[in-house]
C-alpha cells in the first residue's frame, strides 16, 4: 500500500463480459451477470479498461428471481433479500494449528487467506448469512491489508485487536470495525476453556449484532456500493477456454501448506491443509468452494518483525479457477476502499461461477511456489511437510503476538 505509507508515518508509526462466459444447464440462459464498472479511471493500468456500464442492480438471466429474493454479491445465488442486501460482516480467523478447526467457516460467502509475519496465513470470511451461528471463530488480530479487502465488500470488520500498522486505517471515517480490545468486546466477544489464549476468543451472530448496535453502524450498503464479482446465471455455469486443467491447486504457503483437490462430481474444491482435510467445527464436514481466485501482490516489511505491507491498490497478476481449469487474470482496485475487479486477458471483466469463493493473496515473489496440476500430474497428498520442531517454532511465534 504505497499511496498510504505517508500516513503511517505521519502517525509516528516504525467489451464487458469474458466472451467464453457461461454455458446453460438443463434450465436459463447464457447470459452472464455483469457487475457494474465504476466510473473512476485508474492512475495505473495493466489491461484495456472493459465497457462501462452503469450502476444497477444484478439480474438473474431469463428466468425471474423468486419473491423475497434477491442475487447475493458474494456468491451469485438467491438469498433472501433479508440477507442479501444486509451489509456483511468480515471476521478475522485464526488459522493456526492450534485454532484448528474454525467454527462458523462453512457460512462465509467468501474467504481471504493471506499471508502475516512468521510464514502463517491468516483468514477472512466475508459473511452474510450468519444469522444461526452461535459460535463464529476463533477470531485474531486485524493487519492492515485486510482492512482494505473487507472495505470492497462495505463489510462491517469485526477483529480482535490489531497490528500497530493496522491502527491509523482504523481509526479512519471509511472504516466501520468491532474490536475485542475495545471497551464494549466482552459484550461481542467470549473466551472458551478447551483451548489456550489467544486462540479461544470467538464472537457470534448476537454478539456481533450488539457490537454494530453500540458503534451505531448502518446494515444496509452504501448507496454508491459497486460489486466486484459478476456472476453466470443462477442455473448456468462458466467454461473457461484453453487447455489449462486444475485437479489440484497448492498456493504455496509455507506452514500450513493448503492444497485444493476438486471434485468432478459436484465441480467444487475441496480445502486441505496441515496434512488433512480443512473441517468446519460446528458442521464436521470438510469446507468446500466452488471458485479459487490466487491474486498476486507487491509486498515488502515494514519493520524487523516481520510485519508484511501488501500492496491492495497496485494492480498485478492472478489465477482464476473454477470447473477444473484455470485462467490468467489480472486484477486492480478503481478505487482505495472500492472492490477488487478482476480481468481476461483481453481486458474482459471474469464472469464468475455461482457459488463460494476462496481467494489466496500471493506474494509475487514468491510466485514459483504455486502449483496447478492436472489429472496427470502428481497427487497433492505428495505435499512435504515442514519438519515438526519448524512448524512448532513458527506456531509459538505466532502465538506470542501481543495484538491477538
Amino acid at each position: 500500500m504505497k499511496k498510504y505509507a505517508k500516513l503511517i508515518i505521519a502517525l509516528g508509526l516504525a467489451g464487458g463480459i469474458m466472451l467464453t462466459g457461461c454455458q446453460k444447464n438443463e434450465s436459463g440462459s447464457a447470459e452472464p451477470t455483469a457487475t457494474p464498472e465504476p466510473a473512476e479511471e485508474a492512475t495505473e493500468e495493466v489491461t484495456p479498461e472493459p465497457t462501462a456500464m452503469a450502476a444497477e442492480e444484478p439480474e438473474p438471466t431469463e428466468d425471474p428471481i423468486p419473491d423475497g429474493y434477491v442475487v447475493s454479491y458474494l456468491t451469485g445465488e438467491y438469498v433472501p433479500e433479508a440477507i442479501g442486501r444486509r451489509r456483511p460482516v468480515a471476521v478475522m480467523l485464526n488459522n493456526l494449528r492450534p485454532a484448528c478447526p474454525q467454527a462458523g467457516i462453512a457460512n462465509a460467502g467468501v474467504v481471504y487467506e493471506a499471508p502475516v509475519e512468521g510464514g502463517i496465513t491468516r483468514l477472512m470470511g466475508v459473511f452474510e448469512d450468519y444469522d444461526n451461528l452461535e459460535k463464529i471463530g476463533s477470531v485474531r488480530s486485524c493487519r492492515d491489508y485486510y482492512i482494505f479487502y473487507a472495505s470492497g465488500f462495505d463489510a462491517i470488520y469485526t477483529h480482535y485487536g490489531q497490528s500497530a500498522y493496522a491502527l491509523p486505517f482504523l481509526e479512519l471515517p471509511e472504516v466501520n470495525n468491532i474490536s475485542g480490545l475495545a471497551g464494549y468486546g466482552d459484550q461481542v466477544f467470549y473466551r472458551t476453556t478447551d483451548r489456550k489464549s489467544p486462540h479461544n476468543a470467538y464472537t457470534s451472530f448476537e454478539g456481533i449484532q450488539k457490537g454494530i448496535e453500540i458503534n451505531g453502524y448502518s446494515q444496509e450498503y452504501a448507496e454508491d456500493f459497486q460489486p466486484g464479482y459478476a456472476f453466470c446465471g443462477v442455473d448456468d455455469e462458466v467454461e473457461l477456454p484453453g487447455e489449462t486443467e486444475a485437479n489440484v491447486v497448492k498456493p504455496g504457503y509455507f506452514l500450513n501448506e493448503p492444497w485444493f483437490e476438486y471434485n468432478p462430481e459436484d465441480k467444487l474444491y475441496y480445502r486441505f491443509q496441515y496434512g488433512d482435510k480443512q473441517i468446519d467445527q460446528l458442521t464436521g464436514e470438510q469446507i468446500a468452494y466452488k471458485n479459487i481466485i490466487l491474486q498476486y501482490s507487491s509486498w515488502r516489511k515494514y519493520d524487523e518483525h516481520g510485519y508484511l505491507n501488501i500492496d491492495v491498490d497496485e494492480p498485478n497478476v492472478g489465477k482464476y479457477i473454477v470447473n477444473g481449469k484455470a485462467i490468467d487474470i489480472t486484477w486492480k482496485k478503481h478505487t482505495p476502499w472500492g472492490a477488487t475487479f478482476y480481468y481476461d486477458t483481453n481486458g474482459n471483466q471474469i464472469t464468475m461461477d455461482t457459488g463460494k469463493t476462496w481467494v489466496c493473496i500471493i506474494q509475487d515473489t514468491y510466485a514459483d511456489r504455486v502449483e496447478i496440476l492436472g489429472s496427470d500430474d502428481s497427487s497433492a497428498s505428495s505435499t512435504d511437510t515442514q519438519d515438526s520442531e519448524a512448524q512448532a517454532a513458527a506456531e509459538e511465534a505466532a502465538a506470542s503476538d501481543t495484538e491477538y
